[in-house]
């Protein structure tokens, strides 16, 4: 009997998996979905829903021991981590039913099971293995994610610690945590243990946490964080990690010298790796860089024709969204008239509490780029529904370009800063001035009414500097 044949096997259920292969199902393409452990991927089995399950259980914790401040009274707090994890967990696996409900309802649709590797290629198209069978395809797309990268930290494996891919399944809140990296995924973690209980210490190689953000927004971030008891070392790279009747001492370097600092359990948070080694990509040809990235073509093409790749492994933002805009741009290559691609707004956040918003690029990027830029800035202490709703921490930047008056970027540090970000994003995929917003006429009293607040500010700080030219 020959080997089943496919019009397209995607490689990966992540975001871009499903959709993908759901959408050229009902074209009329014979297509295989392959995944070797859980459709959904990483958002859905341990990263974005997991973890803003547990962040939503750890803001109701820290409102509660907030209470006195809204005139009410709630004596003690108790947090019950296991239900916290059993919740979250239980989130998780209804969003992985229905997925794989919707996927094996699709006609022309197959979900196989396996880890997929190429074999080469023949008259037929692409040979590839899923576990113990063979397969062959047409076109195939490239979608297997990353997973935690760990650095080669003496005495590391030698102990049981977390990381963004097995934290859920650890049913212990630590006594003290501390958290190797300060990047987006370990400030996150950082305040949610925080606020279930842990001590929590965040080790940092860099000069500053979050550090692709402006310092002042990376230093915000930090004071907040440290304000509800997070302990953090900058300029501090771990070189080893000792353990011994349930306690574990790490040792780390920094220009003072050599200091320790004692855990009861670790976190890794220290950046993410292709799983792209274990592909066979040599066996047709398909070229990789030396940490695992498949870079393509703006239409997401491989160097090999027929080959396509989406989600993290294809370099650039690693976010869902992205992800999930990444099938819209292979199908747009497949069964459409091939007009998207890579060329788009890509915003983002840290769910932090307050959460950081983010599109295009900071203040830092652009006059590093030489760009000539005008700054708004807007305290949220200065915004009446914040003080209202008693969310006061954060503000909001802007950076225009001088000569478009188009918004280059912005920065909402704000309560449902994720959400408020968007307006921006709406006027940059516009390509329209700061001045729509400017000139728009917000609902009051709203936290939205600080993102005109913001960019009305690069007006008064222009009109400020042009006054003072004159003097």
């Amino acid at each position: 009997m020959d080997d089943p044949h496919f019009d397209v096997v995607i490689i990966g259920a992540g975001q871009a998996g499903p959709t993908l292969a759901t959408s050229l199902a009902k074209a009329g393409r014979n297509v295989a979905l392959v995944e070797r452990k859980d459709v959904g991927g990483s958002c859905v089995n341990f990263g974005c829903t997991p973890t803003k399950a547990v962040i939503a259980s750890a803001r109701v914790a820290h409102l509660a021991r907030r209470a006195g401040e809204f005139g009410l009274r709630i004596p003690t707090v108790e947090v019950d981590y296991r239900a916290v994890l059993e919740r979250a967990r239980q989130i998780v696996l209804n969003s992985r039913k229905g997925l794989e409900s919707w996927l094996e309802g699709t006609k022309n649709l197959s979900l196989l099971r396996g880890h997929a590797r190429f074999e080469g290629r023949d008259s037929n198209g692409f040979r590839l293995r899923v576990g113990e069978a063979r397969i062959s395809a047409q076109q195939v797309v490239l979608n297997t994610g990353t997973r935690s990268l760990i650095p080669p930290i003496e005495g590391l494996k030698n102990i049981g610690f977390l990381h963004a891919g097995n934290w859920l399944d650890a049913p212990e809140l630590p006594r003290r945590l501390v958290i190797i990296g300060g990047g987006y995924i370990g400030l996150e973690m950082a305040q949610f243990y925080r606020r279930m209980g842990s001590e929590v210490v965040v080790l940092e190689s860099a000069e500053q946490v979050a550090g692709s953000e402006d310092p002042d927004l990376a230093s915000a971030l930090q004071k907040l964080l440290e304000s509800e008891g997070i302990e953090f070392h900058l300029n501090t790279r771990v070189e080893k990690v000792e353990s011994s009747a349930g306690h574990i001492k790490v040792t780390a370097s920094r220009k003072s010298g050599a200091s320790s600092v004692e855990a009861t359990q670790i976190f890794v948070a220290t950046g993410r790796q292709a799983n792209t080694d274990d592909l066979g990509l040599e066996t047709v040809g398909v070229n990789a860089s030396n940490h695992g990235i498949v870079e393509p073509d703006k239409r997401l093409s491989t160097n090999v024709r027929g080959i396509w790749v989406a989600g993290d492994i294809r370099g650039g933002p690693m976010f869902t969204h992205t992800a999930w805009d990444d099938y819209r741009i292979i199908e747009s290559q497949i069964i459409g008239d091939g007009s998207r691609t890579l060329e788009r707004v890509v915003p983002y956040a840290v769910f932090t509490d307050p959460q950081l918003g983010r599109v295009g690029i900071t203040e830092q990027q652009a006059r590093k780029a030489g760009r000539k830029v005008k700054i708004g800035r807007f305290d949220l202490a200065r915004n009446g529904k914040a003080n209202e709703v008693g969310e006061t921490s954060g503000f909001i930047k802007v950076v225009v370009d001088a000569q478009s008056d188009r918004l280059l970027g912005a920065a909402v540090l704000a309560n449902e800063g994720a959400e408020l970000v968007h307006i921006y994003i709406d006027l940059m995929n516009a390509r329209a001035p700061f001045k729509v917003i400017r000139d728009a006429v917000f609902i009051h009293p709203t936290l939205a009414e600080a993102l005109q607040s913001a960019v009305a500010a690069v007006a008064e700080r222009s009109q400020t500097i042009e006054e003072m030219a004159h003097r």
